[in-house]
């Protein structure tokens, strides 16, 4: 009957508490020991594997930023050719399609009769009126 009782899973739990919470005074102190300098070299370890990361990332962030730079610049030394021709094609087809501009007439009246007509009509500012 004793084999039974210890058994049964409601007394095994209550004997590992007890048995915890009479342990606890001596284990927690030892276990603090351990789990702090633990703790703390999981800290530095992350931080040190994020500042890896980061400067990995800042290394790759340059080279993707190069290499389009590079992209960019034989991009522009091949266009040029490209649209040099289609330029000059495009000024060759507006020269064929546009009329050449008249000259513009020539002005009607000199200044010096223009200022003599003002005084003839009693422009303000003049002492012909």
């Amino acid at each position: 009957m004793a084999s039974e009782f210890f058994k049964s899973n409601v007394v095994t739990g209550l004997a590992a508490g007890i048995g915890a919470t009479l342990l606890a005074p001596v284990l927690l102190p030892m276990l603090a020991r351990i789990a702090k300098p633990l703790t703390k070299s999981v800290i530095k370890t992350g931080m040190t594997v994020y500042e890896k990361g980061r400067e990995s990332f800042a290394e790759l962030s340059e080279t993707v930023d190069d290499l389009v730079a590079e992209a960019k610049v034989e991009l522009e030394a091949e266009a040029p050719p490209a649209a040099a021709a289609g330029a000059t094609a495009a000024t060759a087809q507006a020269s064929q399609q546009e009329p050449a501009p008249e000259p513009s007439p020539p002005p009607s009246a000199k200044p010096s009769e223009a200022g003599a007509d003002d005084a003839k009509k009693g422009a303000p500012g003049t002492k012909g009126a």
